[in-house]
């Protein structure tokens, strides 16, 4: 094999520490990739592909992209999955020797990606580790951008899936025994859109683990950081920051805190919950609007809108801490003045958070500087304003607030109003801050007098009367004379370069001013460049000061928020209660009736308890609202329990540990499950992990399958979560089985709600409001006829529908026990049920169609209802089906 170029060597010697990257490999004003990175690129990126000679007898594949542009091309590559080396040059060409040195100065991966002009402002990047340990698994997560840094324990893959679906990080790295704990990582590849890799084993190696933690955070031990119960968690954290370490190749300064906390604090909601109730985004289209999220956001700053985002998807459950949110929120609502303004305060705040991320990987430019400096011009208005409030976290949050004086004035003397993005070409640095760079910036300044002096000089001296000095990089200043004055050039002038209709010159004067002014402005972008890091720097020194004033800032964000919110929609403050109650007058569902006319909304009471009103049937027709209604509840219970004022007259709510929801299914076919299986295994883990102190919501249960069969499921769900000794949880249960209306006088605890429906002739009218009381329809072939099924088909419909009717099941349901006193082995009988008044369709006989002809009295009949009768035992006959 032929030996390759010294360039090409360097890089193959790189390429062998990064193997699973893609290496950008700087090359003047390029990256360059070459061979299997080259196809790659080229593929996903769509550039050309073209080829070098590096010193083989084959061109090697390469492709390359512009330094500047570099961030656009890295997102793609990063969206794609794709982890990217970034290699750059580490020493100045003109002062190398041979090949200029280069070093991969930063890994850049989906969960590590610090270009936050790609991002969602009002969202986190998060990256989660996880170290899987016999069926426990620890867990951290943390965001590059902002120093965010969790960690906690889980018991059983499904609570792990729970944390995943709250965090959403865009990569998950993992131990080895992830991938075998039964966790489907393809689907979490393919559904969420999560990159997940596995580190080598000694990333959690548990002294490793905690040596880089205690390294990190500057301690002897990590006893006073609350971790001692979390071995795993602690494991999955320090392998988190090996990573970051490893891939970022920086001090990370930014993370000053990790925070630990138990799952069993917040309210838990599973991933069917958070789709079903469309938290953050919609059901369908994946988009913020129409969520409640869209609905409650209106903070100022991204770091409101991330904390908001928080707080929407960890619910309290911890009554104190609940009643000081809406503490804070009434407060702010009794003076909305004084809210309004501090929200006008908030609108200009930079996003501090990801400032200091990007101070802490030395990226910030002058320009964020300036924006940062004018967003702590905000903070002594708005902590004199807070000095108005004496209730809730107002106060807490004013204390907490640090003016950033001293910041602000260094900025404001250090950095002109209006810097360029790049911080290497001078005009950087405000007049008066440094006196070296006065006195270099007069100079340079000075040296334009001197030249246009020379000019007017030599002009006069020599009678070309349009000589000019001029400058460019390459020949640096010069004389420039035109063809039409050659004659008049004199002896001192030496030629530096012959153009078609000029010539350029210089002498000795003009090449001692040339060096000083050149110096003068070298010198001038370095001092400015290096007092432009000093500044930069001195921020990041007072990181924990930055960073408690932006979490301050971001809390009240959120509070104003929900006072805004709460004022223009009318909501109220609900009251908290431990007692298992939750009574709503008037409420409504927070986003449909921002979807709609508000005035249009019909809003409707529910009350619900521990006793005789633990479970509430509801019965009615699709499209009338049920799960609008049953959705609304859970939304504002969830609402009260973030601290948030909510949608009714008024609210008294009990709170829940829990939100389970069961509401529509498709099927998976992916994992080869039906809708029926997809459904029941829903129904599953609700009965498995709700408590008596859930709120369940669950709508049609056992459609998925035969008539019989899903009564019959239905009725022993109810049975199951009515039963105090097996669950009792406070459930909503819609169902188009009317027969389980029965279940009011048989349970003690379960009562009839229903839609109220107006009938005009063989239409209906939706009332939408709910009422007490069971429906004895399900109005199907009404609501057929609204959506437009043909009327021949209507027709036929009320037809069957009519045969169908003397086949009633309902007096057997009746004659079904309950005994709530037995246990769950107690079988209800189902089998007391004759199976053929089940059945829609009953095979037909030939003596059966004789018989009934025998019986027909001819003489009685008009000719139409002879020709009826006819088509009838005809059909019969053909079809051997009884209809």
């Amino acid at each position: 094999m032929a030996e390759v170029t010294p360039m090409m060597k360097q890089y193959l010697e790189t390429k062998k520490d990064y193997q699973d990257c893609i290496l950008f490999y700087r090359l003047g004003d390029f990256y360059e990739m070459f061979y299997e990175d080259a196809l790659t690129a080229s593929r996903e990126l769509e550039i050309t592909l073209t080829g070098k000679s590096c010193g083989q007898e084959e061109r090697a594949p390469m492709c390359g992209i512009p330094y500047h542009a570099v961030e656009g091309y890295l997102n793609k590559l990063i969206q794609k999955g794709y982890k990217v080396a970034i290699c750059e040059q580490v020493e100045d060409p003109k002062l190398a020797k041979g090949i200029v040195k280069r070093e991969v100065v930063r890994i850049v991966t989906p969960g590590t990606n610090m270009d936050i002009q790609a991002m969602d402002a009002g969202k986190n990047n998060y990256l989660m580790s996880i170290a899987y340990f016999q069926g426990k698994s620890g867990i951290s997560v943390a965001d590059v951008t902002t120093g965010d840094y969790y960690l906690t324990e889980v018991e059983d893959n499904r609570k792990l899936l729970d944390e995943i679906n709250k965090y959403v990080p865009s990569e998950i790295i993992c131990n080895d025994a992830f991938l075998v704990s039964g966790v489907n990582i393809d689907d979490l590849k393919g559904r969420l859109g999560i990159i997940c890799n596995t580190l080598d084993s000694h990333y959690y190696d548990e002294d490793r683990c905690k040596k880089c933690m205690m390294k990190h955070f500057h301690v002897s031990t990590l006893k006073g950081m609350g971790v001692e119960d979390f071995p795993s968690g602690l494991i999955a954290a320090g392998a988190l920051m090996q990573y970051l370490y490893d891939t970022q190749k920086n001090d990370l300064s930014h993370f000053t805190h990790l925070y630990p906390y138990l799952t069993s604090r917040y309210m838990l909601l599973d991933s069917a919950t958070r789709r079903n109730l469309e938290l953050t985004e919609t059901l369908r289209e994946k988009q913020k609007r129409g969520s409640l999220l869209w609905v409650l956001d209106k903070t100022k700053t991204a770091m409101g809108a991330r904390c908001m985002r928080q707080y929407v998807e960890q619910p309290l459950i911890d009554k104190a801490s609940i009643e000081k949110r809406l503490d804070t929120v009434e407060a702010l609502s009794k003076k909305p003045m004084l809210r309004d303004e501090i929200r006008e305060y908030l609108n200009p705040v930079y996003d501090l958070e990801r400032l200091l991320g990007k101070v802490s990987f030395k990226t910030a430019n002058p320009r964020d500087l300036i924006a940062f400096g004018n967003s702590l011009k905000m903070l002594p208005h708005i902590k004199t304003i807070l000095n108005d409030f004496e209730t809730g976290l107002l106060p807490e949050i004013g204390q907490d607030i640090d003016p950033l004086t001293d910041i602000c004035n260094l900025i404001d003397s250090a950095i002109i109003e209006e810097p360029p993005i790049s911080i290497r070409e001078g005009d950087i640095i405000k007049e008066g801050f440094d006196e070296n760079v006065d006195t270099l910036r007069h100079a340079k300044t000075e040296g334009k007098n001197w030249l246009a002096q020379l000019e007017e000089e030599d002009r006069n001296r020599t009678g070309i009367k349009n000589l000019k000095i001029k400058y460019n990089k390459v020949f640096g200043y010069y004389f420039e004379v035109t063809n039409s004055y050659q004659n008049l050039v004199p002896a001192d002038y030496i030629r530096k370069q012959t153009l078609a209709s000029a010539e350029r010159y210089t002498n000795q004067r003009l090449k001692e001013l040339e060096d000083t002014i050149l110096n003068a402005e070298d010198k001038l972008t370095a001092m400015e460049y290096d007092l432009f890091c000093r500044v930069r720097d001195t921020i990041a020194g007072e990181i924990l000061r930055i960073q408690k004033t932006a979490k301050a800032i971001a809390m009240l964000d959120v509070y104003a928020s929900f006072s805004f919110v709460a004022e223009r929609n009318h909501y109220v403050r609900p009251t908290i209660n431990e007692k298992g109650v939750i009574q709503i007058r008037a409420g409504r569902h927070p986003v449909v009736e921002q979807m709609t006319d508000g005035d249009m909304f019909i809003a409707n009471d529910t009350f619900l308890d521990n006793h005789k009103n633990c479970v509430a049937v509801i019965t009615g027709p699709n499209m009338a609202g049920k799960s609008t209604y049953m959705r609304q509840t859970a939304l504002i219970v969830l609402m009260a329990q973030i601290g948030c004022f909510v949608p009714a007259d008024s609210a008294n709510i009990g709170i829940v540990d829990r939100i389970f929801t069961r509401v529509g299914a498709s099927d998976d076919l992916a994992s080869g499950q039906s809708t029926f299986m997809v459904e029941m295994n829903e129904v599953a883990n609700i009965l498995r992990n709700a408590t008596k102190d859930s709120l369940l919501v669950l709508d049609e249960i056992g459609r998925g399958t035969s008539t019989f069969d899903g009564l019959s499921i239905a009725w022993a769900v109810i049975e199951h979560i009515s039963n105090k000794k097996l669950l009792g949880a406070k459930t909503l249960f819609a169902t188009h089985y009317h027969e389980l209306t029965e279940l009011e006088g048989k349970m003690n605890n379960v009562t009839n709600y229903c839609i109220a429906v107006k009938e005009k002739g063989d239409d209906i009218v939706f009332l939408r409001k709910i009422i007490k009381g069971g429906a004895d329809r399900s109005y199907g072939i009404q609501v057929a006829k609204l959506a437009g099924v043909p009327d021949m088909v209507i027709d036929r419909a009320k037809e069957i529908a009519r045969q169908l009717s003397d086949n009633d099941i309902l007096e057997k349901v009746q004659s079904i026990t309950v005994d709530q006193k037995e246990s769950r082995h107690k079988p209800v009988k189902y089998d007391e049920v004759d199976l053929s008044q089940m059945s829609l369709f009953d095979t037909v006989k030939d003596e059966d169609v004789i018989k009934e002809l025998k019986e027909i009295d001819i003489s009685t009949l008009t000719p139409l209802d002879a020709l009826n009768t006819l088509y009838k035992l005809q059909n019969k006959l053909n079809n051997r089906w009884q209809l």
